[in-house]
């Protein structure tokens, strides 16, 4: 368990557990209200990303703005896969029915979890991911994943051809990837939540 984490034990087993991944500067509380408001009746595991950039917690570092090392985001990869599964174990969840909801840095480690360690979830919700890792998904690993990608028409921050780009690197696995645009910039709005919960009904 080598992450700070809360955990919220759900009321409706058919609803499926949610991973709450927070932006930079975020803590595990950032997403609950949103996990909560998404699927009321999930369990909610929101763990702490280890990476302390100038006092901002992500889950791997960057260089740069836009730009990172795949050799650093890999490790951190495993090792948040390695807190899923054992979270997983300790909290009587199933990872082939747990859904990543990420924004922004949490949706891209969830992005890369997929790509690289598809048993420790079900599915994901990316809220303003980009892509980090410029890999294809393996044949067939992901041909039981669903995943919603939600980007901003004005997005200062995500290159516009990244969303197309990492569905295809997801897709590439067996994914079922949809992609909604929205009429906003990088942050969070009533829209992401509206298109969550339907992609969670669907």
């Amino acid at each position: 368990m080598n992450h700070q984490h809360l955990y919220e034990p759900g009321h409706d087993p058919t609803a499926p557990p949610l991973l709450l991944l927070h932006g930079t500067g975020g803590t595990e509380r950032e997403l609950l209200r949103l996990g909560r408001t998404l699927s009321p009746g999930s369990a909610l595991l929101s763990p702490r990303g280890n990476v302390n950039e100038r006092g901002a917690l992500r889950f791997f570092a960057r260089l740069a703005e836009g730009v990172f090392d795949p050799k650093e985001i890999t490790e951190r990869t495993h090792a948040l896969a390695d807190f899923i599964l054992a979270a997983s174990t300790k909290y009587a969840l199933l990872p082939q029915r747990l859904i990543a909801v990420g924004f922004s840095n949490g949706a891209n480690i969830a992005a890369t979890l997929l790509l690289l360690r598809p048993e420790a979830l079900g599915g994901a919700i990316l809220l303003r991911s980009m892509v980090v890792l410029d890999q294809p998904a393996g044949a067939h690993t992901l041909t039981a994943h669903r995943v919603l990608l939600c980007h901003g028409s004005s997005d200062p921050l995500v290159p516009a051809d990244h969303p197309p780009r990492l569905a295809a690197l997801l897709r590439q696995g067996g994914a079922e990837v949809q992609i909604e645009t929205l009429a906003t910039g990088h942050g969070l709005t009533a829209q992401d939540i509206a298109a969550g919960q339907r992609w969670l009904h669907a």
